[in-house]
């Protein structure tokens, strides 16, 4: 699988990602540090990969639809806990999840716990 990485996210998620076995693209070294989020969500789905990212921006369904994207991941961690508390918990909780978990849905990913929000079909 491949992840983009926003830049809103500590780098070394990047390494976790990779480890989890995701082929990781970071919007930083491709030129979109501070380009529009409908710039960064096209440069996903062009790499057919997992968006991640902590803005909240990106939850929003009705901007970015469920099942128009090749998944979108939002990290929401409080600003006091450590990159490698964080990256622990991402390793951890995204361990849980297989492929067929992240095409077409939200997953929103805290301290201790994950949620998705799944697409359905009509």
């Amino acid at each position: 699988m491949k992840a983009v990485i926003d830049e809103d996210l500590h780098r070394s998620i990047g390494k976790t990602l990779s480890e989890l076995g995701f082929d990781v693209f970071d919007v930083r070294d491709y030129g979109l540090r501070s380009h529009p989020d409908e710039e960064i969500f096209r440069f996903a789905q062009n790499k057919k990969a997992v968006l991640f990212s902590s803005d909240l921006g990106f939850s929003n369904t009705l901007r970015f639809p469920l099942g128009s994207h090749h998944g979108i991941v939002v990290l929401r961690f409080p600003n006091e806990l450590s990159t490698t508390l964080i990256n622990k918990q991402v390793k951890k909780l995204l361990k849980k999840l297989f492929s067929s978990d992240y095409t077409g849905n939200l997953i929103i990913v805290s301290p201790g716990k994950l949620r998705i929000r799944r697409y359905r079909k009509n």
